[in-house]
């Protein structure tokens, strides 16, 4: 069997879409036509590869199992076929970016503006975050992570694109923030958005196990923990939330607090709709981490893209 390498490429996209529609989009083609090359890729492999469900076209056991070897085939062709020199200018290249609601908030519109003069005619895919982006990022839908990273694999690198600082906000006009200094005993007087915890630990298979951890939320290190016992104080939790942006949002809307990274509140601030608080305890900063496969560096456009990230974060 000698499948045509275009049809390997609409199974490609077609797994990443999960939709004939968005997948034509990409790739240039009818839906006819996606079809027409799904139904003869099922004819060659005897397999369904895709049916239809309620979240989309869902991949069958073969098509899931085939999926990354087949991404990182075409992936080395591509690689081995491009020029040995990156265009930024006349490039049509697809960089995709994993982030949290933080690093969407405060990188991404930066990100996008600066790719757009640079790389007009390069695409910008911002990702979520899921407990499959070492897989995805090993077959190359994944070009790089912003995030507090804890410990990754040591084929991926890890360098620090921005030093956080933390605050508490609370919505413009609550009554029990007017005026003055803000004590802890004021902050523990009102309920507390909570951001959900880091994201289990993601193990390698075989050999050695190596943990990637990152933070779902944005913690301090157990900083506000410790003040509060030192003063024998409580808190009330009023809800927990998966993300900083729900969070903000919660806050700018009730009479609760919440504890999220000071650009991402400055955002919020300048129209008018939070109070930001500085910590009234002695409160660590956290690091935002880029990762991405060490090995990649080798491609000129992921070297370019890396330096662009950096050049944007620093400029922030």
């Amino acid at each position: 069997m000698n499948p045509d390498l275009n049809l390997l490429r609409v199974f490609d996209v077609l797994l990443e879409e999960r939709s004939v529609t968005r997948a034509g989009a990409r790739l240039g083609l009818t839906q006819s036509a996606v079809s027409h090359a799904l139904n003869r890729l099922r004819y060659m492999l005897s397999d369904e590869l895709f049916v239809r469900g309620p979240a989309g076209m869902q991949p069958t056991p073969r098509a899931a199992e085939m999926g990354p070897q087949v991404h990182a085939a075409l992936n080395q062709l591509q690689a081995a076929l491009a020029p040995s020199d990156f265009d930024p200018a006349t490039s049509e290249r697809r960089f995709a970016v994993v982030a949290g609601a933080y690093a969407s908030a405060v990188l991404a519109p930066a990100l996008a503006g600066r790719l757009a003069q640079a790389a007009p005619r390069c695409e910008l895919l911002i990702a979520e975050l899921a407990n499959d982006v070492l897989e995805r990022t090993d077959a190359r839908r994944v070009d790089f992570m912003v995030g507090s990273v804890i410990t990754a694999p040591e084929r991926f690198a890890r360098e620090t694109l921005l030093t956080e600082e933390l605050v508490w906000v609370v919505r413009n006009g609550h009554p029990a923030f007017q005026g003055g200094e803000i004590g802890l005993e004021t902050l523990v007087s009102v309920p507390h958005v909570v951001i959900a915890r880091s994201l289990p630990g993601l193990v390698e298979d075989g050999g050695e196990r190596r943990a990637f951890v990152s933070r779902a939320s944005w913690e301090d290190a157990g900083a506000f923990e410790a003040a509060m016992a030192g003063r024998g104080l409580t808190r009330q939790v009023g809800v927990s939330v998966p993300d900083t942006y729900t969070a903000l949002a919660v806050a700018s809307r009730t009479d609760m607090a919440t504890l999220i990274p000071r650009r991402l509140a400055l955002i919020s601030a300048q129209g008018g709709r939070v109070q930001l608080i500085d910590p009234p305890y002695e409160s660590p900063t956290v690091d935002v981490s880029l990762l991405y496969l060490r090995e990649r560096l080798a491609e000129p456009a992921i070297a370019w893209m890396r330096d662009l990230i950096r050049s944007v974060a620093a400029g922030l």
